[in-house]
């Protein structure tokens, strides 16, 4: 198995089994630098492959080896020497998980440097200051990562404990609640981005920054980001420096400002879609370091299909953006079109994820979670945000933050979820007790309103009046001209009034009880495949739930008690109340074709035709099989549309979704044993269960579905 590849390989893969194999940094810098000719420093990928085999059995064997080679065709390229005293190359060594998750694993910069090697950078730039601007950031970042006093003096060395420490942060609990939240499988594993360090930090004519080709708060189309000049890239995104405007850069770098456009434009076109480009310059030089598609609002995301659909000759077509943005149109995004007159905003900020919400001051991620927990609509309130405080970000209605630009943390994250938030306002002051705004002082508790559109920071809740998103009437009529069909049709998207808030959760107690209800009995690993969530955490519910008397151990598994089925059994009652009857038997009823097309599939998976009779799959026709997971990938995509649209689902749904789409990519990868097994979670078993649940939710059996044919 080869487990190292350089970034200019040209792999023959599809987008997504590349991202799968290097993860989705490599795979963009790949992109960059074999596909499109554009500026990235050299560097290599260590494969997702060699983090699972490492986070199971230790170190690949090989795979010092293979890194040595890597490390030798990179000083070709560069003409530098790793840890070498005269002219030292130094490296980046970052994460890149096959789905984005940004900012959640650990990144180590200017790595190779010594004593000896900090003397050769400083010798070789002529800027003593810089070389050892260099080794101190070396140092905090690595022995903060790695988790040791001091960085070993051997450049391998430190290459090798780096490695561990980026594999070792896919099981960070940053990491782990960003994967819930998401519905990421937990079992991927993280690939390694090896590469030439380029230094934004090299004086006044080198920069670091983040960059979106369009405002992904608004889906304005205009450059959209921030920028720091003598810095490298951890500066820009931690929220911890003022930043500046990206536009900034045609100003004081003009060439390398025209570069940066030409670059984002080519890769706007080339993906079709909204980017995220993180890009260094050095002494004027620009270099590429990532791009994915870029985190929106979803009020930019209704936009942004919008005006690329409608340009002329942008590779999008209106069939297209209605495909993409399928799951907003039955619920589409709100803006504000009135406010309370006299309401005067205690602060402002940046305006970083549209939205209005109101909620409770909370200072740090713990209380966010305790509060939501207990049902109660909170603002986290930070200096700045961190990948620490994803968990509590996950449960809070909104985000306001006093430092930070608008390719921070706080902004990335809370524009991906759709989260309200405000970064940036100065005027904010977090202190131990308490937050002082502008002279006005907020104890955890009291009650604030934060309008993501523009910026402001209200004391007490605001009312007002909003309405959806105009691209949403836009994109329905362009459905309904291509015949294409919209479940859960939002029809004329009156006009709301009140506050637009958000809040997320964590599996309870109760979606324990709901899930023991659709399978029976289940081991511990089983729930936490169920819910999405970690055995210790499910094991905890478990283990209340128990001491309550709602669930019993059974043959070493968990089951239901009397009192239990009763509790679960009504909460279904009430989320069919909740959900409508008939939007409960509609899902039912556009189940069925799927359904269908479901069993087809794992039939061929299990069976195929030999010699004009069928006979068991032994699965050594590669091509076959191949066919078949195409097949029931297609189908997987067309039941992710349909979940997706439907309007005010149980959450409960939303968990199917997340394990379809695990299921799907495992069976892709290569184990498939998720096609259809009952020994994991498959993708036949979960299918089977979301079944069960639409079936209870319809107010019918089973056995009165067989009876009529549809079971």
């Amino acid at each position: 198995m080869t487990y190292v590849y350089t970034l200019d390989h040209h792999h023959g893969l599809p987008p997504a089994e590349l991202a799968s194999l290097i993860g989705g940094k490599a795979a963009g810098l790949t992109v960059m630098a074999a596909e499109l000719a554009l500026p990235v420093p050299p560097g290599f990928a260590i494969t997702t492959a060699a983090c699972r085999e490492y986070l199971s059995a230790g170190w690949p064997s090989g795979l010092d080896q293979e890194i040595a080679t890597a490390m030798r065709r990179l000083e070709g390229a560069v003409g530098r020497r790793f840890g070498d005293a005269g002219n030292p190359l130094l490296v980046s060594v970052r994460s890149g998980a096959p789905v984005s998750m940004p900012g959640m694993m650990d990144t180590i910069l200017d790595l190779g440097l010594n004593e000896r090697t900090t003397r050769g950078l400083a010798d070789a730039s002529g800027d003593a200051a810089f070389a050892a601007d260099c080794r101190r950031r070396f140092v905090e970042m690595y022995t903060r990562v790695v988790g040791v006093a001091t960085a070993p003096d051997d450049p391998w060395d430190q290459l090798r404990a780096a490695v561990e420490a980026v594999f070792r942060s896919w099981n960070s609990d940053r990491a782990s609640a960003y994967r819930i939240r998401e519905g990421i499988a937990g079992d991927l594993g993280t690939a390694v981005t090896v590469q030439a360090m380029v230094f934004g930090n090299w004086g006044a004519g080198s920069a670091s920054g983040v960059l979106f080709t369009r405002n992904p708060a608004t889906g304005e189309a205009s450059l959209y980001g921030d920028v720091l000049f003598a810095s490298q890239g951890e500066d820009v995104v931690a929220g911890a420096h003022r930043t500046e405007p990206v536009s900034v850069v045609d100003e004081r770098l003009p060439q390398a400002g025209a570069e940066l456009r030409r670059c984002a434009e080519v890769l706007e076109r080339h993906f079709a879609d909204l980017c995220d480009i993180e890009f260094t310059i050095e002494q004027g030089r620009l270099w590429l370091l990532q791009v994915r598609p870029g985190k929106r609002s979803p009020r930019a995301a209704l936009r942004i299909a919008v005006e690329m659909a409608e340009a002329p000759g942008f590779p999008l077509s209106r069939a297209q953006a209605v495909e993409r943005t399928a799951a907003l149109l039955s619920h589409p995004p709100t803006v504000s079109i009135a406010r309370r007159s006299g309401v005067t905003a205690l602060a402002s900020g940046l305006p970083a994820s549209p939205g209005v919400a109101t909620g409770e001051v909370v200072t740090s991620a713990s209380a966010a979670v305790t509060a939501a927990d207990e049902g109660r609509s909170v603002i986290l309130v930070r200096a700045e945000t961190s990948p620490d405080d994803v968990r509590g970000m996950a449960r809070a209605a909104g985000v306001l933050t006093s430092r930070g630009g608008l390719a921070s943390h706080a902004a990335v994250v809370a524009r991906g979820w759709g989260i309200p938030a405000v970064v940036g306002a100065e005027a904010v002051e977090v202190r131990e007790r308490d937050v002082n705004v502008a002279g006005h002082v907020l104890k955890d508790g009291d009650v604030i309103t934060i309008d993501g559109s523009t910026g402001e920071v209200f004391a007490g809740t605001v009312d007002g009046s909003t309405a959806p998103a105009p691209e949403a009437a836009i994109l329905v009529g362009w459905a309904r001209e291509l015949g294409i069909e919209m479940p859960g049709d939002p029809g004329e998207l009156p006009v709301q009034p009140g506050v637009v808030g958000h809040q997320a959760g964590e599996p309870g107690n109760d979606d324990v009880v709901r899930a023991l209800l659709i399978k029976g009995s289940a081991t511990t690993e089983s729930l936490a495949s169920a819910l999405v969530s970690s055995g210790d955490r499910v094991r905890e519910m478990v283990d209340r739930l128990v001491a309550d008397g709602r669930v019993e151990v059974h043959d070493e598994a968990f089951r239901l008690t009397r009192e239990g089925r009763g509790f679960a059994e009504a909460r279904v009652a009430a989320d069919r109340q909740a959900w409508g009857a008939r939007n409960a038997e509609s899902a039912l009823e556009g189940f069925q074709p799927l359904d269908r097309r479901v069993k087809d599939a794992v039939t061929a998976w299990q069976l195929r035709e030999v010699g004009g009779a069928q006979a068991a799959n032994d699965h050594t026709d590669a091509a076959y099989d191949a066919s078949v997971l195409e097949r029931l990938a297609g189908l997987h995509h067309d039941a992710t549309t349909w979940l997706l649209a439907m309007s005010n689902a149980p959450r409960e749904l939303d968990l199917y979704r997340a394990r379809l789409q695990r299921a799907m990519e495992l069976a892709r990868a290569g184990d498939h044993r998720f096609v259809a097994s009952p020994r994991v979670d498959s993708y036949h078993s979960v299918w089977f269960e979301l079944h069960e649940d639409l079936i209870l939710l319809a107010g019918r059996s089973r056995a009165e579905e067989s009876a009529a044919g549809r079971a």
